[in-house]
């Protein structure tokens, strides 16, 4: 029997490469999205390739009649709509509650009350920011979760995690399910939000669900034009224009950054897996790079001008490392990051390089924080 998959948030980056991977497996997609300008620019249909194969309705999440619609006869719900701004979350609240917590609302309300439904698996996209600063290692207590780090500590140019018991330096360790959620961010706090609701709804209605905390992901098809779409986009926009490309920090935070691929077949293990219940699970590389290092590797891709410096700066809501265990996601569904980041990160510059040149948002963004008091140095 064909499987149906609606995909909230469908024409976005990870959207519209899982749109195409269901087709591959023999899916019927239906998409639903309100392709919203910050992330679409002003284009308002899908990319060629989907047109006519995929089901697309235009609308908001947070409207019950578009979302009943796009639940008709649907066996799976993929939920990727969301606003996903770490810094913009710390200033745009009432936004990212309403879209956030307020979409994936009407879409647990519809399913309650729409006595035909046929759904019997939800797939939520969530985020490593609902673990804030994660797992660490302090040389004297051992394992620890460092709390959000202090402003105080970072104007000092003191940007590792403390150890919440002695208040020494840590060190980063991978992160797994087990550890505590405590978000650095807006943002972060809505995806924990996001995630106890579908726990608490899928347990009630004898749904299937599978919880994704995705780490950075990236690849061909990523918004360049959105200020808060990644470091990866933005330093290869300011690459390509010869502005200058400034490091938060001391250029030694770093990230897990996981290709688009990896990202999409761990989703699609998702659909068509036989586990029940509810799962939680991480999805990520296994491995971290520093941002000075990607803003050095991007500048010397583009043999641009761009001087590339250390700035001492910081956003509220950042987060110092990021480091996904796999274990977990490898155990329940045969899991493995087949993308090693030098060959994923040279893929999307080379596509990066064939893509026009929009306005740059990005220091608008940046203005914005600091007129708000939220990016100091």
């Amino acid at each position: 029997m064909t499987t149906r998959v609606m995909i909230t948030g469908g024409a976005g980056f990870i959207g519209t490469h899982l749109a195409r991977r269901l087709l591959r497996e023999g899916c019927q997609v239906t998409i639903l999205d309100s392709f919203n300008p910050q992330i679409h620019g002003g284009q308002r249909s899908l990319p060629a390739d989907l047109e006519g194969h995929v089901r697309l309705l235009v609308g908001d999440v947070r409207d019950h009649d578009t979302f009943r619609r796009a639940l008709d006869g649907q066996d799976v719900v993929v939920h990727l709509a969301a606003e996903t701004g770490t810094g913009q979350s710390m200033y745009e609240v009432e936004q990212y509650e309403s879209v956030n917590i307020g979409g994936t609302a009407v879409l647990l309300d519809c399913l309650v009350n729409d006595q035909r439904r046929r759904v019997r698996r939800i797939v939520l996209a969530s985020s490593r920011a609902v673990y804030g600063e994660g797992k660490y290692h302090c040389p004297t207590c051992g394992v620890v979760y460092p709390a959000m780090r202090s402003a105080q500590d970072m104007k000092a140019g003191r940007f590792e995690p403390r150890c919440p018991h002695c208040g020494a330096e840590c060190s980063a360790l991978p992160t797994d399910e087990g550890s505590p959620l405590q978000p650095s961010s807006f943002y972060g706090l809505t995806k924990q939000t996001q995630e106890q609701m579908l726990s608490l709804f899928a347990r009630a209605l004898g749904l299937s669900a599978f919880i994704l905390r995705y780490q950075n992901v990236y690849g061909p098809g990523q918004s360049l034009r959105n200020p808060y779409t990644g470091i990866l986009a933005i330093f290869a926009s300011q690459a390509r224009s010869g502005q200058p490309i400034r490091v938060f920090e001391d250029g030694l935070e770093s990230r897990d950054f996981v290709h688009i691929e990896d990202a999409v077949d761990a989703t699609w293990r998702c659909i068509c897996a036989k586990a029940t219940g509810v799962e939680v699970l991480n999805v990520g590389s296994g491995s971290r790079v520093t941002v000075n290092e990607v803003a050095q590797g991007i500048a010397q891709f583009f043999g641009s001008r761009s001087e590339v410096s250390v700035t001492g700066e910081f956003r509220a809501g950042d987060i110092r490392h990021s480091l996904a265990d796999l274990s977990r996601v490898r155990q329940r569904l045969g899991f493995e990051p087949r993308w090693r980041f030098a060959d994923g990160l040279r893929e999307f510059l080379l596509w990066a390089e064939g893509q026009a040149t929009g306005p740059n948002q990005y220091e608008r963004s940046l203005s914005e924080m600091r007129d708000k008091g939220l990016l100091h140095g």
